[in-house]
């Protein structure tokens, strides 16, 4: 059977069984004295230290989130305020219509991002800022706060700070996620309303603020999944606790979203029935009858295995088609899949501005070896390299560089301090993998023995270098090919070679 004829109970049956696979639920058999003794050593057995670090970690990032939306909501009134007056210009009837209680509504998001009410909004807003990791941790943490683990007072005092932590955080996450909906619909109504109007400019502004903050929330949300080694510790210490499975069903997000009676005996049912899907066992029974009798006649004569197996190969085909989808969809400018709002841009984005100062700095070195002359012995110039990302097509820098010679090589070889230099570049992409690359630079041409001894002003030289760079990866290491021009080679006592070649890498 092809992929775009699978029924649409078996999509049904993959859902159901993506969201069960959130949930660690496991089948143990354990006394209750002998677990609870398991937990207390294995709760003791972690840091305050390693605590006390994920605390700063969450606050950090709850800080970051905060700022960004703030930052985000005030760039984007401002740039309908300014939008308003340019319509008003145009057609103020439309725009007083159309700006009426827009100042009205940024004002509000601006109160809940400071005083974020507690996460108890519709299911559709917790669908959208549902973080499974941040849920896992948070569940967890709540499990260990119980009475009956008999926790020590600062170790128990930990955890109920982090707990709080992750509480406040997963508030401003909906905040943000409601931010995030309103600058899409905010954006995408006003781009529909002023369609052919002379407002172009100003609407490319909004859809430039509500693409970067989306991308932005990619990114933090993605850091609340990520395998931290000490998250990972507290999670699986408690998941394998058969008390556990029965305290997820009453107190994580996700079953707060798929809330259980005591006759929801199996999960996944219980999660298809309250949404209104089809159980698993009737996905079954109306798949074996689509698959005709001469498969459902050879599985009962083998228990089941046919059926089952052709099942599970049509369940995979399905999941490497919605992974598929996923990735294009990102490549399109998707979010993580917790709202169904995709930004297209209408600009040629700029991944670096969605990216922290620290992942926007590459560092690398250089290296030029210029034979012996008259004045100076063979030398080699190697020069450490710390460049800033402006964008995808546009990198600037500085750098130290250090003259060492070799004396004669194969023949009279004595190492020797030739010169120390500074230096600055800019690197614009112009076509494939060639980079325009332009820069000065200072160079001290006079063996020292010392830093202090270099005090002669005269003998620093400058070079105006302009020319082409050849960049192509190699692993995670990008190598660089350098081909320079010196403009000013001819000021330079002695006079420099005017070209220049180098060899560099950056990581």
């Amino acid at each position: 059977m092809r992929l775009n004829t699978i029924p649409t109970s078996l999509g049904i049956y993959c859902l159901v069984n993506l969201l069960c696979s959130c949930l660690p639920l496991r089948g143990y058999s354990q006394d209750k004295d002998s677990t609870q003794t398991d937990m207390f050593k294995s709760i003791t057995s972690i840091s305050d230290k390693g605590l006390k670090m994920m605390n700063s970690r969450y606050q950090l990032l709850q800080k970051t989130i905060e700022k960004q939306t703030a930052k985000a909501i005030e760039r984007m009134q401002k740039k309908e305020l300014k939008l308003q007056n340019q319509m008003m210009s145009i057609d103020s009837n439309k725009s007083k219509k159309l700006f009426a209680e827009t100042k009205a509504k940024y004002e509000k998001l601006k109160q809940e991002l400071t005083n974020p009410s507690p996460l108890n909004s519709s299911f559709a807003q917790k669908v959208k800022s549902y973080v499974p990791g941040l849920d896992n941790l948070q569940t967890s943490l709540k499990y260990m706060e119980q009475k009956e683990f008999s926790i020590p007072d600062q170790k128990l005092q930990e955890i109920q700070n982090l707990s709080t932590r992750l509480t406040q955080l997963q508030a401003k996450l909906q905040v943000a996620t409601q931010v995030q909906t309103y600058l899409q619909q905010r954006e995408s109504f006003l781009k529909q309303k002023l369609n052919g109007l002379p407002v172009a400019k100003q609407i490319v502004g909004l859809n430039k603020e509500a693409y970067y903050y989306q991308q932005r929330m990619i990114q933090y949300k993605a850091m609340l999944n990520d395998k931290d080694k000490m998250k990972q510790q507290l999670i699986s210490m408690v998941e394998a606790q058969p008390a556990f499975q029965k305290f997820w069903q009453k107190h994580s997000i996700l079953a707060s979203m798929f809330p259980l009676t005591s006759g929801d005996a199996d999960l996944g049912s219980a999660v298809a029935s309250k949404i209104g899907l089809q159980t698993r066992s009737l996905v079954n029974t109306m798949i074996q009858a689509q698959l005709g009798k001469s498969i459902g006649s050879s599985s009962s004569a083998s228990g089941g295995n046919n059926s089952q197996n052709y099942l599970q190969q049509q369940v995979q085909q399905a999941k490497s088609a919605l992974e598929n989808f996923k990735a294009k969809l990102m490549k399109m400018g998707s979010n993580t899949g917790n709202s169904n709002e995709v930004i297209m841009p209408s600009f040629t984005p700029n991944t670096q501005k969605t990216k922290t100062f620290l992942k926007r700095i590459e560092y690398g070195f250089s290296v030029q070896s210029i034979p012996n002359t008259g004045y100076f012995p063979a030398t080699t110039n190697l020069a450490l390299l710390l460049g800033y990302k402006l964008s995808d097509k546009a990198t600037v820098g500085i750098g130290g560089a250090y003259l060492f010679g070799w004396g004669t090589p194969f023949k009279n070889i004595n190492f020797s301090n030739q010169g120390i230099g500074v230096r600055s570049y800019v690197d614009i992409k112009a076509k494939g993998s060639f980079w325009i690359t332009a820069g000065l630079e200072y160079s001290y041409m006079e063996s020292f023995t010392s830093i202090p001894g270099i005090t002669e002003a005269d003998l620093w030289q400058k070079s105006a270098l302009v020319g082409f760079t050849k960049k192509y990866k190699v692993g995670r290491k990008t190598v660089n090919l350098q081909a320079l021009y010196d403009l000013l080679y001819k000021q330079e006592i002695p006079r420099g070679e005017p070209l220049k070649f180098r060899v560099g890498y950056s990581f």
